[in-house]
């Protein structure tokens, strides 16, 4: 939230300003987007991944190179709930930032699968031109998807979220305004 806000350049990252603010107890960290939460030094992912799934997201920019001025090109995620109970897909257009939530009810590719591929029956062909998931192995039927549909899939690159951000953001607000894990 500060960083990003460019009125004034700020060199440190975001987990140095959280450690200052918890150090001075000036501001409580749980009121901040993070909640002061970060992972500890020498942490390590072990819920496993799916690698890099299809296309790379640099094909987008050959693909669609006035991507960012044009109607059309979805980023999509998952949210899961507490216990693993309960899952979301959220898609967000680009251009217009119109959000489209899915409920999925569980966070498995044959539920993702069913979801979208039910939205985009419905929606006139050609509306939407691009998806870019993460690398989730709830995406991994991502051809059936792209061949029923006629639509381009891209993925981010692994440990990328950034190249989601639109996606990404728009999830955090959702958590924050009453998507819990509850």
């Amino acid at each position: 939230t500060i960083i990003g806000r460019n009125e004034k350049h700020i060199s440190c990252s975001m987990r140095t300003l959280y450690r200052i603010f918890k150090r001075s107890n000036v501001l409580d960290v749980t009121s901040l987007p993070m909640k002061g939460k970060r992972h500890p030094n020498g942490y390590v992912e072990r819920r496993g991944k799916a690698g890099r799934l299809g296309r790379a997201l640099s094909e987008r920019h050959q693909d669609y190179p006035n991507y960012h001025n044009e109607f059309g090109h979805l980023e999509a995620d998952t949210i899961q709930g507490k216990n693993h109970r309960g899952a979301v897909m959220t898609l967000v257009e680009r251009k217009s930032k119109a959000v489209i939530i899915l409920n999925t009810r569980h966070k498995t590719d044959k539920a993702i699968f069913e979801k979208l591929d039910a939205l985009l029956s419905v929606t006139p062909k050609g509306l939407f031109k691009s998806i870019t998931f993460d690398n989730g192995k709830e995406f991994s039927k991502w051809k059936d998807i792209a061949n029923k549909h006629d639509i381009s899939t891209y993925f981010a690159d692994v440990g990328a979220p950034n190249q989601r951000a639109l996606n990404e953001q728009t999830n955090g607000l959702l958590r924050k305004d009453g998507l819990g894990k509850d």
